[in-house]
């Protein structure tokens, strides 16, 4: 009895032993997530631009007709190849030929009144022969009768009446010319009628000629829209009755282009399209024009893209509908991650910050209130110890302070402070896409400027504090020994002049860590170079570099590749390099400042940046420079980069979340821009595995909205 409970308690603790260690290894496996993933990739990529149209002869021409009438026969029909003059219907004809026998009847009568007219022109010539001679008759007897009153062998009464009868022969001539320009008038006027009538019979032929419809060019009859027997009525618009097409090899797809999209296309760019007709084909084209004119459709504003294609098969015919891929852009060898990987969000995940360098300033919480100066300490790390020993967190932000505390500054002297530091900052972001190696080096000539600039503003008194504040050989630390009063207003040595092209490159994108720096000229790699040497703009021999050698800017944001391509596809010269690195410096506390305007007014304010850079930097280049600038403007206008968050599955099976930069998109995959001095350069690299989809039944957490100004290009 008693082995037999012993036996049942032993089987009994090994069920519950067992039990426990299956809950458990169920619990253990249900704890582990297990997500959907994919691989980085790296291969080319295409940018594209989807849309619609129809396909369309490039050259199609509708006949018409100019009068109206029954149609009596027709002698083309669909498809029909016709040659330029050949008939293709004729209107019935009748009631247009007895228009033409009307008018000639008219014209032989109007001809008659001419002959009329002619005769009765002769009759009044005779007249006035007449009244002329009766004249001279009437004054040679008058001038008798007057020799003969002299004589006195006359009354002087008969004298008088030959005088009257002179006078009654004038007013007669006159009569009778007066008579013969009427008569001429008339002749005139006859004659008038006459080309009047002939004009008419003209028109009559005209019309009766167009009862008979031609071809006007050579081609293939593509519609008709006629029977025979239907009545063709031309009163307020010419009624089409066949499409001519002239070849139907050549022929183009007007395609519907978003007024989104249409900023992409320009002409030259390779497109393809499919049909409905033949599935699985794809057919090549070439976009020839985009037309200004918009169509606006329901609100839904689009534009006309004109896409040539050789038909030459003949297999393509009129109107079919073209589904068309615009190719915007391609890219060859890049690293892509899959869409899907940017769409998860996975809820308490998120992107670990790095810790910040030496000098940085403190968080926001930390810093003193100094309202003009609260976008700096957003932006970047900045150097310490223009000013002596700074606290807690260090840089430009707390320098001021120290300044305006210790040196009791006047509001006018606080003003140039800040413009001074405003101006200077964007040459101190720059050093950070420097190696760790050559920041130093190159930051102490910034250093020394800015020292000098500012004792420029200080009085007597204070140039004297401010020497004491400063460290013997420049450089700050607590308790250091006091400098000499020369040192805070020495002449500046000389400041590398690509300086302006950091700072006007650098991108004021969300994450405020993008700045380029054009320090170096092209060596910048090597240690042993001097950062003051190596952006010096002239040679040995203070003359200029011919164009082809300006240095390119270091970095690898968009912008700054922009400003690179200028430099190198518009061959410009020392003068217009400095010039444009202006252009960008000048700018970027503009984009800075778009942080302060509400996420919807953001994008119309960067626009407007972007386009006066634009517009300054086209005031700089040379006539036969700006074609080519267009074409690079238009261009980086389809290679807008954005910001995106995607999560690694690390060795431990845990996700990782990464804020990474993303370029173009082919509609399955993303480009993925990462720095090869990044320390994430490691991590994002070809063959990384990424999430792409979240566990069955979890809730994806709510992407957070986008912050910040997108870089400008």
């Amino acid at each position: 009895m008693k082995t037999s409970t012993w036996m049942v308690g032993a089987l009994a603790l090994a069920l519950a032993v067992g039990g426990g260690a299956w809950w458990w290894q169920q619990r253990s496996a249900g704890a582990e997530v297990a997500y959907r993933t994919g691989k980085l990739e790296r291969g080319p990529i295409q940018a594209t631009v989807s849309a619609s149209g129809n396909v369309n002869p490039v050259s199609q021409v509708s006949v018409s007709s100019q009068i109206s009438g029954q149609i009596k026969t027709l002698y083309a029909d669909f498809n029909s190849e016709v040659k330029a003059g050949q008939l293709l219907a004729q209107i019935d004809p009748a009631t247009y030929e007895y228009r033409v026998r009307s008018a000639e009847a008219d014209l032989d009568a109007a001809r008659a009144s001419v002959l009329t007219a002619q005769a009765n022109h002769l009759a009044a010539r005779a007249a006035v022969s007449r009244a002329q001679t009766d004249l001279s008759e009437a004054k040679r007897v008058h001038e008798r009768n007057l020799k003969l009153i002299d004589q006195g062998f006359i009354a002087q009464s008969e004298a008088d009446r030959t005088r009257a009868a002179l006078a009654t022969a004038e007013e007669a001539l006159k009569g009778t010319q007066a008579q013969e320009g009427v008569t001429q008038a008339q002749i005139k006027t006859a004659q008038a009628t006459v080309a009047q009538r002939e004009a008419l019979l003209a028109q009559s032929r005209v019309d009766l000629g167009r009862t008979e419809i031609k071809s006007p060019v050579s081609g293939i009859v593509i519609k008709r829209a006629v029977e025979q027997g239907q009545t063709v009525a031309a009163s307020l618009q010419a009624p089409e009755m066949f499409v001519i097409a002239q070849n139907l090899s050549d022929m183009q797809v007007d395609a519907s282009i978003d007024e989104a999209d249409v900023g992409r296309i320009r002409s030259g760019q390779k497109t393809s399209f499919t049909v409905d007709a033949f599935p699985g084909q794809t057919f090549e084209g070439e976009v020839k024009q985009v037309r200004k004119a918009a169509q606006n459709v329901s609100n839904v504003v689009t534009y006309v893209a004109v896409i040539g294609f050789q038909n030459t098969s003949g297999r393509l015919l009129p109107g079919m509908t073209a589904n068309v891929r615009v190719i915007t852009d391609t890219r060859d060898n890049v690293l892509k991650v899959p869409n899907s990987a940017l769409r998860v969000r996975i809820a308490g995940v998120e992107p670990e910050r790095a810790p910040p360098p030496p000098n940085s300033p403190p968080p926001p919480e930390q810093r003193s209130s100094a309202p003009s100066w609260s976008l700096w300490s957003e932006a970047h790390a900045q150097p310490a110890g223009v000013g002596g020993p700074p606290p807690a967190g260090g840089g430009l932000m707390a320098m001021r302070d120290r300044l305006v505390q210790d040196l009791q500054l006047t509001a006018a002297q606080q003003s140039q402070l800040d413009a001074l530091l405003e101006k200077t900052r964007p040459k101190f972001a720059a050093l950070r896409e420097l190696p760790e190696d050559q920041r130093p080096a190159a930051r102490e000539p910034l250093m020394q400027e800015l020292r000098t600039q500012i004792g420029q503003l200080l009085t007597p008194e204070q140039r004297e504090r401010y020497a004491q504040m400063q460290p013997a050989g420049g450089r700050p630390r607590a308790g250091a020994p006091e400098a000499p009063r020369s040192s805070a207003v020495a002449p500046p040595p000389p400041t590398p002049s690509a300086a302006p092209a950091a700072a006007s490159t650098a991108s004021p994108s969300a994450s405020k860590t993008e700045a380029v720096s054009a320090t170096s000229s092209g060596d910048s790699g090597k240690k042993d170079q001097k950062p003051s040497a190596a952006s010096t703009p002239t040679s040995a021999n203070n003359t200029p570099p011919p164009p082809p050698s300006a240095p390119p800017a270091a970095g690898n944001s968009a912008a700054t590749e922009f400003r690179n391509r200028l430099v190198a596809e518009l061959q410009l010269s020392a003068a217009q390099v400095e010039k444009v690195d202006a252009i960008y410096a000048e700018a970027r506390p503009r984009f800075m400042a778009l942080r302060d305007l509400a996420a919807e007014e953001r994008p119309k304010a960067r626009e407007r940046i972007t386009a006066d850079i634009r517009a300054r930097i086209a005031d700089v280049l040379t006539p036969e420079q700006k074609p080519r600038y267009a074409a690079l403007v238009a261009e980086a206008a389809s290679r807008q980069n954005t910001r995106g968050r995607i999560y690694l599955l690390g060795a431990d099976g845990k996700p990782k979340a990464y804020n990474v930069r993303l370029g173009l998109s082919d509609g399955s995959s993303t480009e993925l821009l990462v720095n090869p001095q990044s320390p994430e350069a490691e991590v994002l690299r070809e063959g990384a595995v990424v999430i792409t989809g979240l566990p069955v039944g979890s809730t994806p957490a709510k992407p957070p909205a986008a912050t910040g100004p997108r870089p400008p290009f």
